[in-house]
């Protein structure tokens, strides 16, 4: 009996043609250390902008663009080293009327399944929780894939919703009640 093998280049085509049919899976990444990542709040006290970051936060994402149904989210935000450039906002910030550091430190975000909403951009409905309250929050972003891809996003928090800016800050004459996030995040694949 003799058995015919077939030619590299049939091999090769098949193996191709496998190839593209395979489902694509999603890649696994976590936010890359040092300088390359940002996130950032902007808001008004009595008409002045102000604008501050919330340094150490870190990131752990799962994505494909072809598939962004499948992608997940987690962003941990530690809330004591929120900074704005002034050290008495920064101290009021932390205290029980703002993120009540003492009793949360941390704010989480997660989403799971993203949605397309245009060329490169993408949706990902989630879940912001921050002093006990969770919420909905939805993070518009753009991808920029390589090999150390980049998450430039956007979101707007309503703080009245979590508690933050109580008592006196409620008024939201002074202080309003949305406030824009930013964030640009740079990942290593995992």
């Amino acid at each position: 009996m003799r058995i015919k093998l077939a030619s590299p280049a049939t091999v090769a085509t098949a193996l191709a043609g496998l190839l593209a049919t395979a489902p694509v899976l999603a890649a696994d990444y976590v936010q890359a250390p040092g300088a390359g990542s940002s996130l950032a709040f902007a808001t008004s006290y009595d008409g002045e902008v102000f604008a501050g970051t919330f340094p150490g936060f870190t990131t752990q994402l799962s994505f494909d663009p072809a598939n962004p149904g499948a992608g997940r989210l987690d962003v941990r935000i530690p809330l004591a080293g929120a900074k704005s450039g002034n050290s008495d906002r920064d101290g009021t910030l932390q205290g029980a009327d703002f993120f009540n550091v003492a009793q949360f430190a941390t704010a989480r975000y997660t989403a799971t399944g993203f949605r397309k909403v245009g060329d490169n951009q993408y949706a990902a409905d989630g879940t912001l929780e921050l002093r006990g309250v969770s919420k909905p929050v939805t993070l518009t972003f753009t991808w920029t894939p390589g090999t150390q891809p980049v998450l430039a996003g956007k979101a707007t928090v309503k703080r009245l919703e979590f508690g933050v800016g109580g008592g006196d800050w409620a008024d939201t004459g002074t202080i309003p009640d949305e406030t824009a996030i930013s964030t640009r995040v740079k990942f290593n694949a995992r």
